[in-house]
């Protein structure tokens, strides 16, 4: 779940490969929840946002396959700069390796080379001319070998060219078929959307039920965060007061004393806290660093389910648009709901028929909507993947990150891709 936000720079085949099946996987995924939907034999903007999903990843994939090809031309140029650089290399050994024959025919008899070694002036002259004919000798061999060498190099580089052209020509038509599918989905799309837009009427009384349960959800997550905030000042105050009172009882008793030290003195922590931020205390920023670190790989709320819609605002069809304030995934009615991050439970409210857990992870908020059978308690510590409830009968789990300035963030840039 969640790679249709996924925006990381590929910088090799390998990362490309995992993209692709990634993308494949999460295609499966929607699929099977088409499937799903289908046996309603009812159009729902549920069916309509996992129908976009899947033409977003469908365009993912072809996007990935053009950066496949884009690697393969790249491989395909290189191979062709080796190879004209191994040709060259080959035109210069031949020619060299062509004159040291031209030069051993024309003084290939023995007698020649007894008669260059005798003409020697002294015995030590005579050894040098030796060794020159051996270097020679070796010299031609090596040329021989380097020849030999850089032909078996040539024919490696053109067989590798000819495996590249067939690996693009099969990236290509896959591409192809990759399009045609899209142009299918396309379709399909467009087809649920007219079925929609005929039942507009009721989609608007159901959008409009949708935004009330979020206005609810919103302003109970707001007073959950309000009541953080004004526990954590006041327990800094209190803490701040003990202090002083300690500062003072150890404080000298000579009156005289104290005045000569008075503008010595350091700042009481109830004097600094003017300077300090609501969740300060040690715990909560340690929670705090730990959460933003943890941003992009903390784990799914759901083992199973797939984002029907996304965070933000959207236009699901001409005249219905809603502004979510998280992700809304569905799933199978009784799924386990699961802390994404270790935490304190904030508080568990009622929304309608439904219930909501929202938990406190330092100066972060996660709220898990939609839930049923709820197994935390308020002020109750949870670990990560502990269950927090079981997803209700709508099917649709609500999960919301908020911040301590009431501010909602898109879950999907902190969830695991």
């Amino acid at each position: 779940m969640g790679l249709a936000s996924y925006s990381q720079t590929i910088s090799n085949r390998s990362d490309l490969e995992k993209e692709r099946e990634a993308i494949q996987k999460e295609i499966e995924d929607v699929k099977r929840s088409l499937d799903e939907n289908k046996k309603n034999k009812k159009e729902t903007l549920g069916q309509l946002a996992l129908l976009q999903r899947r033409l977003r990843l469908r365009q993912q994939g072809i996007q990935n396959i053009n950066q496949q090809i884009n690697f393969i031309e790249g491989d395909i140029n290189n191979s062709w700069q080796e190879i004209f650089k191994l040709r060259r290399e080959l035109d210069t050994l031949r020619k060299q390796y062509e004159q040291s024959v031209v030069y051993s025919y024309e003084n290939r008899s023995n007698y020649d080379f007894v008669n260059f070694i005798f003409a020697a002036t002294s015995f030590n002259d005579a050894l040098k001319r030796v060794a020159y004919l051996k270097s020679y000798r070796a010299y031609r061999e090596e040329r021989a070998e380097n020849i030999k060498q850089t032909q078996g190099l040539l024919q490696g580089k053109i067989d590798g060219l000819k495996v590249k052209r067939v690996e693009k020509d099969e990236a290509l038509v896959k591409q192809n078929k990759e399009k045609e599918v899209l142009e299918v989905e396309k379709k399909e799309k467009d087809a649920v959307v007219n079925k929609l837009q005929s039942q507009e009427k009721e989609l608007k009384k159901q959008m409009a039920a949708k935004q009330r349960q979020d206005q609810k959800l919103n302003s109970a997550i707001a007073a959950a965060i309000r009541r953080a905030r004004d526990e954590a000042i006041k327990e800094a105050k209190k803490k701040d007061a003990e202090v002083k009172v300690n500062v003072e009882k150890s404080a000298p008793s000579n009156k005289a004393t104290n005045i000569a030290n008075s503008n010595n003195t350091p700042a009481t922590p109830a004097e600094n806290k003017t300077k300090m931020t609501v969740f300060d205390n040690r715990a909560d920023v340690a929670m705090s660093d730990n959460f933003e670190k943890n941003k992009g790989h903390l784990p799914w709320p759901m083992n199973a389910g797939n984002i029907v819609m996304t965070y933000g605002p959207h236009e699901y069809i001409k005249g219905i648009t809603h502004n979510n304030p998280g992700i809304t995934i569905e799933a199978s009615v009784g799924n386990t709901v699961k802390a994404v991050f270790e935490g304190v439970v904030q508080n568990v409210i009622n929304v309608g028929d439904v219930q909501a857990v929202i938990l406190r992870h330092g100066k972060y908020f996660t709220t898990y909507s939609n839930l049923s059978n709820v197994s935390v308690s308020k002020g109750e510590a949870v670990k990560t993947g502990q269950a927090v409830g079981k997803l209700a009968d709508i099917g649709q789990l609500e999960f919301i990150l908020s911040d301590d300035k009431d501010r909602n963030l898109d879950p999907e840039r902190w969830l695991r891709r």
